[in-house]
């Protein structure tokens, strides 16, 4: 069981990424003691959506298809609508995505972000919650879904939004540091 001070956790995101719901985690994470490394579809700049407007960008760190999940311990999707719904459609994204979720490490999605844990297939049955505008789709993917600042089911962390972002990353913190959970099967 990995110490938070000696994990290292991936952020995937995109342009349209919900500014709070990367930045938050980021600093938190960071704060706590663990390395965070950023992946976008591209090396490159991305841009944050700060409530009706552009807002901040960060520099990712890595493109998606140069991920190698041996080297994290959790990954972590921010939401806002834009970038999930630009994620969901990378190949690359995906299979970051897709090989997180099956290999059983720590998987956290919050607000819009868990449209890519539909998108993966791995929710039949699987406690979560969301931003509440994507509930029915969560429960047309078999999601249990749930009204809570954060719910936790067998390694995947989800929360609704920005007011959720304390309970997200303490709960991440908690995941990571119990260990890998149990291989989870993708819908084919």
């Amino acid at each position: 069981m990995p110490k938070i001070t000696q994990s290292k956790i991936l952020i995937l995101a995109t342009d349209g990424f919900e500014k709070s719901e990367l930045f938050v985690p980021l600093e938190k994470l960071k704060d706590a003691g663990a390395t965070v490394v950023v992946a976008a579809p591209e090396k490159r700049t991305i841009k944050s959506w700060d409530k009706k407007d552009w807002g901040e960008t960060i520099e990712a760190d890595c493109a998606a298809a140069d991920v190698d999940i041996s080297d994290y311990d959790a990954l972590v999707l921010p939401g806002g609508q834009i970038n999930p719904d630009l994620l969901r459609v990378d190949t690359d994204a995906m299979a970051v995505v897709k090989t997180f979720l099956k290999s059983g490490k720590v998987v956290a999605a919050i607000c819009h972000g868990p449209w890519l844990l539909a998108e993966a297939g791995v929710l039949e049955g699987t406690d979560v919650t969301s931003y509440h505008s994507i509930k029915t789709d969560l429960i047309n993917a078999g999601a249990n879904w749930h009204d809570e600042e954060v719910v936790a089911d067998k390694g995947i962390v989800t929360s609704r939004s920005p007011g959720d972002l304390d309970a997200f990353v303490s709960k991440i913190i908690e995941e990571v540091e119990e260990g890998r959970h149990e291989e989870r099967k993708l819908a084919a």
